[in-house]
């Protein structure tokens, strides 16, 4: 598996100090590792990275329209649409018409998704464990609650916009 600090933007730092406390640029470095690490670490599973990006997407919004999902993703709409095909196939998900648009569906998780989503959690788990190595719990949630607050700070709490896309 990848080690967490190989392969980082933040190496060659050293030749440009200013950019070394960028909060921004050690958040996209970090994220850019997880999402790394997560899918050498999903690999082994039977979901693509992708596939379990969408999944994981389908129920944080369950019961919202693909194009949302693909909104909230940061994909193109016929990429998600791609997606959630390949998981209707897997019967891992549905598609339900939308009761205000005839055009559009929304989007159901199936009973055998749980199964999937709890491997992903349990990646996520594994390797969130290496990334907090050799922290204890009085450093970390310190660390967790300023992540929180951040994110509510700058208007991307994931919780909230999930329920008003998911009405």
């Amino acid at each position: 598996m990848n080690d967490l600090s190989t392969h980082s933007c933040l190496d060659g730092l050293q030749h440009r100090p200013e950019w070394r406390d960028s909060v921004g640029l050690l958040i996209a470095e970090l994220g850019r590792l997880f999402r790394v690490s997560f899918a050498e670490e999903l690999g082994q599973g039977s979901l693509t990275f992708a596939q379990a990006k969408a999944l994981i997407g389908v129920a944080r919004m369950e019961g919202a329209r693909q194009v949302d999902l693909a909104q909230r993703a940061e994909l193109q709409p016929m990429t998600m649409a791609r997606l959630i095909d390949e998981l209707v196939q897997l019967q891992l998900v549905e598609r339900r018409p939308c009761t205000q648009d005839r055009r559009a569906y929304r989007i159901y998780l199936l009973p055998a998704a749980e199964a999937e989503l709890l491997n992903i959690r349990q990646c996520g788990e594994r390797i969130q464990q290496k990334a907090l190595q050799g922290l204890d719990k009085t450093q970390v949630l310190p660390l967790l609650h300023l992540m929180r607050q951040n994110m509510l700070e700058t208007g991307n709490d994931a919780d909230s916009s999930a329920q008003d896309n998911a009405v």
